[in-house]
């Protein structure tokens, strides 16, 4: 049985003494195929309602109904063109029930005040100058029987809808878990690199600040030791000038010339000494200065330390995009050599059994020779059991005295006759039943020589996507060490902080082939994972049809958690089993 057509159409239903009125029908189209005695084939039409259970009208065509139908309405099509043309009719008045004056119409009729017992249902075109019948079929109230067996087999097909719509439900409900799990574990790790990065970079600025604050320390302690210095210098000069200013007095009248290049030689000493008392507070207003350029220097530093952050955060996302692009692409090149490895194996097979059905195909040969040289010898056979017939039949008008001797072997001559008949028979059947054999035989020969060409030609695309593949991955890397060297190199003042720059840097991933197991990952990330790729390949400008899914293509079976350099190794994620193979 085939279903050819099932729709919900408009039709308009009239019953004696009744206004017309307008009703959804469904209307269903089934083929009917028996072989049994004979091959056999029946159009079956079949008027239901999805609101009324026990609405239900048939219709079975066969050959011999249609030809009869062909002569009574003027048809000019035959049996196996019909269906396809009256879905044709069915679909122009399903277009059209819409619009306000539709131009195909359905109509089903009743002679009764009810609708019951026989019924009409026409295909009817409105034109401007009459309605055009094109299609009047003549359809039967279905019994208590027919109406059960429809009930039921819709009580069927609703069971096993709402047991498919069940293991739909509890598969998305573990996918959503899987998912949720999967997500709690991805956001606690996150949370843990957070904290971990957020201590690292507190931990970093107080050494940074507590560093710059005992240098800071350290010069005022200078600046307050040299100024202490200055002071005692001054001490000492002005005692020094003092007891000279007392001897001088003593050796006044004695000493005046000395005392005057003394006193010459104290005020050059004075104008050093005053000379080196201003150098120093310039030195003190510039180390205030430096201190005052250090503590902006700080608060700079800070801020550049949230701006790399944020760009740690950039680049890690980065990287584990590029990293599910790489695995991704690793991934479909296992799975197209698993597919040349399948195709290899069903290539040998269909080899073995073209060989095999080959040597029966000559085995049958034989059997048919023999067969017939086996029926040649019985008909031979046959042509002289007639001629010794026809000879003992003249004897017997002729030798009347002899007739109990030519009945006996007149007897015995007919079971020979029957004996090569039956043989004959026997012989024929088993002819016909070895040409039946031989004709499946080149059918499945056929059959097997178009899997093969078709399987050949899978084999030369799957080279072809491997080829691309293998192309898109050598670009990649080519695009992601073109990326890391072309970062900017680190400015003077990360230079002058050696701690900052070691810690700001962040992980670079590292990117190898590795080999994945189909049971990495769940079939949600196999869902997940083509979005990804399409986001990441329109951020790198390449081209889309690198990532458009073929029907013929391999799925993806997982991916790879493990291809980050090994300082991202404490991240590996649990292993899930696959939704397509076994592990």
């Amino acid at each position: 049985m085939e279903e050819l057509f099932s729709k919900v159409l408009q039709v308009n239903v009239r019953c004696r003494d009744c206004e017309e009125r307008k009703a959804n029908i469904r209307v269903t189209i089934e083929l009917h195929l028996t072989t049994s005695p004979v091959h056999k084939r029946d159009l079956l039409v079949r008027l239901t309602d999805d609101i009324e259970p026990y609405f239900l009208f048939n219709l079975s065509i066969s050959e011999e109904d249609f030809q009869s139908l062909k002569v009574q309405q003027g048809l000019l099509i035959d049996f196996a063109s019909f269906p396809q043309k009256f879905i044709d009719l069915l679909n122009l008045c399903y277009s059209e029930q819409e619009s306000d004056n539709p131009r195909f119409l359905l109509h089903l009729s009743s002679q009764s005040p009810v609708l019951e017992g026989p019924a009409n249902f026409s295909v009817v075109e409105t034109n401007a100058f009459k309605h055009l019948n094109h299609l009047s079929l003549r359809l039967v109230q279905g019994s208590d029987k027919e109406v059960k067996d429809y009930l039921a087999v819709c009580l069927s097909s609703l069971k096993a809808e709402k047991q498919a719509l069940e293991g739909k439900l509890k598969k998305t409900e573990d996918d959503l878990s899987r998912q949720l799990n999967y997500a709690q574990q991805t956001l606690s790790e996150k949370t843990k690199e957070l904290d971990k990065l957020r201590s690292e970079w507190t931990s970093q600025s107080s050494s940074l600040s507590s560093r710059h604050s005992q240098e800071l320390q350290s010069e005022r302690e200078k600046a307050v030791e040299l100024q202490g210095r200055l002071q005692l210098q001054t001490e000492q000069l002005r005692h020094e000038l003092e007891s000279a200013h007392k001897k001088s007095s003593q050796q006044l009248q004695s000493r005046l010339t000395e005392l005057e290049a003394s006193s010459r030689e104290l005020t050059e000493r004075k104008y050093k000494n005053e000379s080196v008392i201003r150098d120093l507070k310039i030195k003190l207003v510039g180390a205030e200065e430096e201190c005052q350029r250090l503590k902006q220097q700080v608060l700079s530093l800070r801020r550049e330390n949230s701006t790399l952050d944020t760009e740690v955060h950039d680049k890690e996302r980065l990287v584990s995009q590029l990293q599910m692009r790489v695995a991704v692409v690793e991934q479909e090149s296992k799975d197209k050599d698993q597919l040349m490895r399948r195709t290899k194996e069903v290539l040998e097979a269909t080899q073995q059994q073209k060989e095999s059905i080959e040597e029966n195909a000559e085995s049958k040969e034989l059997q048919i020779r023999k067969l017939e040289a086996t029926v040649k010898s019985l008909s031979e056979e046959l042509i002289k059991a007639n001629g010794i017939i026809k000879k003992l039949q003249g004897e017997v008008r002729g030798l009347v005295g002899k007739i109990k001797v030519k009945n006996t072997v007149t007897v015995s001559q007919e079971k020979v006759l029957q004996d090569t008949t039956e043989k004959l028979k026997n012989a024929e059947k088993d002819l016909q039943s070895t040409q039946q054999q031989l004709v499946t035989k080149d059918e499945q020969v056929s059959k097997l020589k178009e899997q093969l060409e078709t399987t050949v030609q899978k084999l030369n695309e799957s080279r072809e996507v491997l080829k691309t593949n293998e192309n898109v991955i050598s670009w990649l890397n080519k695009q992601l060490n073109e990326k890391q060297l072309s970062k900017k190199p680190p400015s003077p003042e990360c230079v002058d902080t050696p701690s900052l720059t070691s810690t700001t840097t962040g992980p670079r991933a590292q990117f190898y082939p590795q080999t994945v197991k189909p049971a990495d990952v769940t079939p949600t990330e196999q869902r997940s994972v083509p979005t990804a790729i399409r986001q990441i390949g329109d951020s790198a400008g390449l081209d889309s049809k690198y990532f458009e899914r073929r029907d013929d293509s391999i799925p993806i079976y997982g991916l790879s958690s493990n291809l980050l350099h090994k300082e991202f190794s404490q991240r590996a994620k649990p292993s899930i089993a696959s939704a397509y193979f076994s592990a």
